[in-house]
């Protein structure tokens, strides 16, 4: 049985910092995201961007990208928002609408931004586009934190 390690990394204290480095350490670690080729594009405090191409395996019977799909670039861009300030964060609901069709070859990109941010909750919007910048999901996500941290050594270790 293997799994995947992911050495320590110091966590830098400036927060575009902090943010990147928490990218770098969730996708080293997170199967799915590279498993559909997505990539992260860009992190911030309460951001994250991040792109997928859609390959044949992708289409559902209607030769349009299944939705399965699209909620889990939304679903991935929502977990490097919600976790990019370095406390461990886990999805407690989202909701999805799908206002268009992806493409075999079309390139998504989902944005995640951090909406509120209060005690453990947090609510984030996601919009999925195309290439030509058409919308073709919204998605809402709420988040709870949980114990630990993606960078360094918690202080209560």
């Amino acid at each position: 049985m293997s799994s995947t390690h992911v050495p320590p990394v110091e966590a830098p204290t400036d927060p575009q910092e902090l943010a990147q480095a928490v990218g770098t350490v969730m996708y080293a670690g997170d199967a799915a995201s590279q498993g559909l080729d997505m990539k992260v594009e860009e992190m911030a405090p309460g951001y994250a961007r991040l792109s997928m191409r859609v390959r044949p395996d992708m289409l559902n019977g209607h030769k349009t990208c299944h939705g399965g799909f699209i909620f889990a670039l939304a679903d991935s861009a929502f977990a490097f928002s919600c976790n990019s300030r370095n406390v461990s964060t886990v999805a407690s609901g989202c909701t999805i609408d799908y206002l268009a069709p992806g493409f075999e070859g079309d390139l998504l990109t989902a944005v995640a931004q951090e909406r509120s941010l209060a005690g453990r909750t947090g609510v984030y919007d996601v919009t999925v586009t195309n290439q030509d910048g058409r919308n073709v999901a919204l998605f809402r996500g709420r988040s709870y934190r949980i114990k630990g941290q993606i960078v360094g050594t918690p202080a209560e270790a």
